[in-house]
């Protein structure tokens, strides 16, 4: 009986909240930036009715629209735009960083040496009273932030505790440094050989010294404890909300794991989700996919969707680990010259398993920083003959040291190029002790990239950059270092644009340009509400502004705590 109630309940609640859906709103008092067309088209009013835009238009036809009932929201001089989508991050990264300590938190003292990175890891331990023989989870270490400008040791990461199991991962996410009972954890001995595809540093001693580069790193990462499923329940909702702050009306979750893939697609976790979140299925489980046949690709379960398979063709350039056509002036991560990098999976591997994708109508997403790992995808995509009239939209994430040659490529294929602008702040200076200036000049290059008919959109690649909107409205705008170098003038874009690339650039390469990224009738009823407009905020003011009120599917999803 209890259950019946129960039920019974729910079905009355679920049909309250439909009914207040589908209420009319009128929003009004303030910019409203439709991102409808290639240059800013501004209305005065839209209307909402459920979770779809009713119209939008005149103050006048839109009261006309809403009808007496209508609920009316006074921007009082806030700028609405549709919701922020996001092209690239790791959603799952935000249900995973419980308990770890972040290097990146400002409420900490900064470590900007080896002896205070092993004080601060230490504090760590003693404040959060880990036991021995636990495991010490270190988030956004970077050794080129530190003074010495060199990796910390296994044995420097012993002196902090021999009895915790101690695993920093690095900025970039495609390595960390582990002290010695981690590395027996995971079996590793000075004996072990790195897998294809991965590096393992050492000492002068021949030993390993803690190091573990892209597909080395994956043999640490089994043996760590992964959180429950109760765990990641818990943290759902801090998680969306982490991205509702920022404006995000849409997620992505970059390279989905299969314990992930089975959490996101669960009754419990749909029920939870508010945000739309598109899946990328790591390629290392494409033939268990591939064994589904009912599997659906781009299809809403309620607000997740399984959208495309993420291949991973070379590592990260500020870790020195992605693949080039060129040397790096410092050389490999072990000292090695001449280095140009290394790819993560070969070419035939590649374009084997791609053609499998494609054969199954699935999109394809590449993760490609260096200008050799970019030549491996088009040639993936020629091997399998898909050209821009096919409109499949292979998407190329990061694209980061792209040729101008290869432009053309783009366009003939029908690449989406994800581009990542946050690298000219974070990194500009340090691939410049790599790279001559003209190649870090054109990292990114929005401007290059829509004159060659391309649709580009930015992203944070969250956690490896915060997730901050608006910094990257700027990054795209500015390309400035903490130095003051601009990296690249001419590929400097203007706030329109910069916008462009946080909502009608991602919702292309999503193939929903018919759903979100625009305020026009029809579309869902997806918004952000600024403090100030982008479109006449000076540059240096963008990263200053402040997202008041995210609205997803027609309800306030997040709002500053008073």
């Amino acid at each position: 009986m209890k259950t019946l109630t129960g039920a019974i309940a729910l079905l009355l609640a679920t049909s309250a909240t439909h009914a207040i859906a589908q209420d009319s709103v009128l929003y009004r008092g303030g910019p409203i930036v439709t991102m409808d067309g290639d240059t800013p088209q501004l209305v005065e009013a839209v209307v909402t009715r459920g979770d779809r835009i009713a119209f939008a238009g005149s103050e006048k036809e839109a009261r006309r629209t809403a009808g007496k009932d209508a609920v009316t929201r006074d921007l009082k001089g806030a700028t609405m735009l549709p919701g922020f989508i996001d092209a690239h991050s790791h959603f799952t990264f935000a249900l995973q960083m419980a308990g770890a300590l972040d290097l990146s938190d400002r409420a900490l003292p900064p470590a900007k040496t080896i002896a205070e990175l092993q004080a601060a890891v230490g504090d760590h331990i003693t404040r959060r009273a880990i036991p021995k023989g636990d495991w010490v989870v270190v988030m956004q270490y970077n050794e080129e932030a530190l003074t010495e400008r060199r990796h910390i040791t296994r044995s420097e990461l012993d002196a902090v505790s021999p009895d915790h199991k101690i695993v920093l991962f690095h900025i970039s996410f495609h390595g960390l440094v582990a002290n010695s009972p981690a590395l027996a954890a995971a079996k590793l001995t000075d004996a072990s050989q790195p897998p294809p595809g991965g590096l393992m540093l050492r000492d002068d001693a021949g030993r390993l010294n803690g190091v573990l580069l892209e597909k080395a790193m994956f043999t640490m990462v089994p043996a760590m404890p992964q959180p429950t499923v109760e765990q990641k329940l818990a943290g759902l909702d801090a998680a969306q909300q982490r991205y509702f702050a920022e404006g995000y009306t849409h997620a992505q979750d970059g390279a989905t794991q299969p314990a992930d893939l089975a959490f996101l697609t669960s009754p419990a976790a749909r029920e939870k989700l508010k945000i739309d979140l598109a899946l990328l299925p790591f390629y290392a489980g494409l033939e268990a996919l591939l064994a589904q046949p009912d599997l659906k690709f781009g299809t809403y379960q309620g607000h997740v969707k399984l959208q495309g398979i993420k291949f991973l063709l070379d590592g990260s350039p500020q870790a020195r680990t992605a693949f080039f056509t060129r040397d790096y002036a410092r050389g490999g991560p072990d000292g090695a010259h001449p280095w140009h990098g290394q790819p993560i999976i070969q070419q035939q591997e590649f374009d084997t398993l791609a053609r499998k994708v494609n054969d199954r109508g699935w999109q394809i997403f590449v993760h490609a920083n260096g200008d050799a790992a970019i030549d491996m995808a088009i040639k993936g995509f020629d091997a399998i003959g898909i050209t821009a009239a096919n409109n499949l939209r292979p998407i190329v994430i990061h694209s980061q040291f792209q040729r101008r040659d290869q432009l053309a490529d783009y366009a003939r294929i029908g690449v989406g190029p994800a581009y990542f602008s946050n690298h000219t702040w974070y990194w500009g200076d340090v691939h410049r002790t790599n790279f001559a200036a003209e190649v870090v000049d054109f990292i990114s290059p929005f401007r290059s990239a829509r004159a060659a008919g391309l649709t580009p959109s930015n992203h944070s690649d969250y956690s490896v950059t915060p997730l901050d909107t608006r910094f990257m409205l700027w990054t795209s705008m500015a390309r400035v270092s903490p130095t003051g170098v601009v990296s690249g003038p001419n590929e400097r874009i203007d706030a329109y644009a910069a916008l462009q690339a946080l909502t009608t650039g991602p919702a292309w390469q999503a193939f929903e340009e018919d759903r979100k990224g625009r305020i026009k009738p029809g579309l869902l009823a997806d918004f952000v509400i600024l403090d100030k407009n982008p479109l006449t905020t000076p540059v240096d003011g963008i990263r200053d502004i402040k997202v008041l009120e995210t609205i997803k599917d027609g309800r306030s999803a997040w709002r500053p705590k008073e």
